[in-house]
């Protein structure tokens, strides 16, 4: 017999909304159990999910979904919404290959009103379907749910400044759990929790009680008051920045009360124009590991329930973010001009260390990876050695200033790129297979990929010491190669490519992370009796043309391993220097790298393998080029 009572009946929208108060209420701890279950063995988003549960039970018995629509912010709070909207059944294929997708998407649901992976643009989509609503004549209500720290991102503000002024009829929920990954900064941070703790509030509510206990009939009128749901709340607080800015305001409300949930959302949703509706919750609740370390349990891998302690990885190597990390600290012992910048993400990235060893030197901007760069940019003209250490994916945000205000004026801004390459579960909003591409057009940008772990901290150390423009480091996610990293840190030769061993029939060049399969289907092809060369590039810009140029020559054959893109990649940077040193007639071409599709989520294992970029399939291919008489041959899938 099943466990969940309440749940095995709810098995779309329209069975939530015939439930009664307490039946709610049990629903909701029947989800955290389902919840705390299924993500212990599929890893995924579990705090911020946890702290959402009633008030998605909540938007789901006001708003009709599909025919109204809910947009939620970044998705990783959408887990509760998946399991009230069909896909109960599908839960433990979250973010497995094939499976559910860790976010909402277009594809996966009509209830999916808007697919998304990245903060803060919740209030612009809702927005424009309101918009769209409101140009067919349709009646249809919008939501949109955003996190406080969320709120930090640029966008939120673009979205509020406009949505006020058009005075377009739609409802925002503002999830206030004084968190995004990590603790919120910012000035917004602080205004939310000066609405949080309710002074003004309170004590206004405490002179009118007071003053109502002192006159005739005044405790009948207290009585009535408190009879409208959260009333005196709404009659005493002062007007907030949002009311300015054209949107009316509710709240602050109590997100793990349904009943007020209910009550306030109804009302909310028959205003003629925006509201706000500012809701408190707690991240992790209802899990006590969860609540204890919400940041821990924000995306976490496997874990055992009873204790809340992580699955081990299998591999004892230290993982690239933390030697990132222990580096640069290493480096800003000796160096004072050394800073780090971060966009929300210091346990992400790495930098928690560096910020409790150098709090002065720490910048934490929230997640607004623009003013991230621009500040960075700023740092440099001063002197200072900026690190903007951001996920790949996320940089892509930042490109107009990395164009602009860093590459431009050749400011020696360091762009620490984490997550390059293919990240697995969390699929194509996350997957860092772009930075090669974008940054290899901008004129004067030098561009690095460490072979292994310890290849970066030097790499680290050669960007702390380039000071003609900007340098890029990319670097993929979990462990290193387990390789020795205790040699004293030295710069690298900007340029220079390491060639790992000759080879007389083909050559392979292969940056970062495929350096490592590269050298093993080398030995393969040496088994096979095809003498192959690997060459380490190192950089991807500026190449070292000299040795590309040998390697062309004398074996007439070069193959590429990338894993980026391979339209604008480094496969097409390696075909136009051959094009300029007029050798693309003598010298045939294969390419390995992501082909022009965006990767779905799942094992990274696999979807390399489904690239085509495992060592086996790159062997049998490389074989067939081989066997080839002319002709460029590229790869794509």
């Amino acid at each position: 017999m099943s466990k969940y009572r309440i749940l095995d009946r709810v098995n779309c929208p329209q069975d939530l909304r015939a439930l009664s108060l307490p039946e709610l209420q049990g629903l909701a701890a029947e989800i955290r159990a389902f919840l705390v279950d299924i993500v212990s063995r599929t890893g995924g988003h579990l705090a911020p999910n946890l702290g959402v549960v009633e008030l998605t039970l909540a938007l789901h018995k006001v708003f009709d979904c599909p025919q109204d629509k809910i947009v939620f912010d970044v998705g990783h709070q959408a887990y509760v919404h998946k399991i009230l909207t069909g896909r109960k059944d599908r839960f433990d294929s979250l973010r497995q290959y094939g499976g559910l997708s860790g976010f909402p998407k277009l594809t996966e649901s009509p209830c999916d009103a808007f697919g998304v992976g990245h903060a803060s643009t919740s209030i612009s989509a809702a927005d424009g379907i309101a918009a769209a609503r409101d140009l067919k004549g349709e009646r249809f209500n919008v939501a949109a749910v955003i996190g406080d720290g969320a709120m930090t991102g640029g966008m939120s503000f673009e979205a509020l400044n406009h949505v006020g002024d058009t005075k377009r009829r739609m409802v925002i929920i503002l999830n206030d759990n004084e968190m995004s990954i990590s603790r919120n900064v910012g000035a917004m941070s602080h205004y939310l929790y000066a609405l949080r703790t309710g002074d003004t509030y309170k004590k206004l509510k405490g002179d009118l009680e007071k003053w109502l206990g002192g006159i005739d009939r005044g405790q009948d009128v207290l009585e009535a008051i408190g009879r409208v749901k959260a009333g005196v709340k709404y009659l005493v607080l002062p007007e907030s920045v949002f009311e300015h800015l054209g949107i009316k305001y509710f709240g602050p409300i109590d997100g793990h009360n349904i009943e007020e949930l209910v009550d306030v959302l109804s009302k909310a949703k028959e205003e003629p124009g925006p509201v706000l509706v500012h809701v408190i919750t707690k991240k992790g609740k209802g899990y006590g590991p969860a609540e204890e370390k919400p940041n821990s349990f924000h995306g976490t891998g496997p874990f055992d329930i009873a204790t809340g302690k992580k699955v081990p990885s299998s591999s004892p190597a230290p993982k690239y973010t933390d030697v990132f990390g222990k580096t640069l600290i290493e480096l800003a012992e000796t160096d004072p001009s050394i800073v780090a910048i971060t966009a929300a993400m210091p346990d992400g990235t790495g930098t928690e260390a560096f910020k409790e060893r150098f709090p002065d030197r720490f910048f934490d901007v929230g997640i607004a990876e623009q003013h991230a760069v621009t500040f960075a940019a700023g740092l440099a003209t001063q002197g200072m050695k900026p690190v903007a250490a951001i996920y790949s994916t996320f940089m892509q945000r930042a490109y107009d200033q990395i164009v602009h205000d860093v590459c431009l004026q050749r400011l020696p801004v360091k762009l620490c790129m984490d997550r390059a390459g293919l990240v697995g579960d969390d699929g194509p909003t996350h997957h860092g297979v772009f930075d090669y591409a974008y940054l290899l057009p901008l004129p004067d940008v030098v561009i690095m990929a460490p072979k292994d772990e310890d290849e970066l901290r030097h790499m680290l150390k050669t960007a702390m010491e380039y000071d003609q423009g900007p340098i890029s480091l990319r670097y993929p996610r979990g462990s290193g190669l387990g390789v020795d990293c205790s040699a004293p840190l030295h710069a690298l030769p900007v340029g220079k490519a390491e060639s790992l061993s000759e080879g007389r029939d083909l050559a392979i060049w292969a940056i970062g992370s495929m350096v490592a399969p590269a050298c093993r289907v080398a030995a393969d092809l040496r088994a096979c009796g095809i003498d192959a060369g690997v060459v380490n590039m190192r950089f991807a810009k500026p190449l070292d043309e000299a040795l590309l140029e040998r390697d062309a020559r004398r074996t007439g054959r070069i193959v590429t391993m990338e894993e980026g893109v391979l339209k604008g990649g480094v496969g097409d940077a390696i075909l136009e220097t051959l094009n300029k040193k007029g050798l693309l007639g003598a010298v045939r071409v294969l390419r390995f790298g992501i082909p022009d599709e965006f990767v779905p989520h799942g094992d990274v294992k696999l979807l390399l393998r489904d690239m085509g970029l495992d060592e086996k399939t790159m062997k049998e291919r490389i074989l067939r080029f081989l066997d080839a008489k002319d002709g460029e041959t590229t790869h794509g899938a």
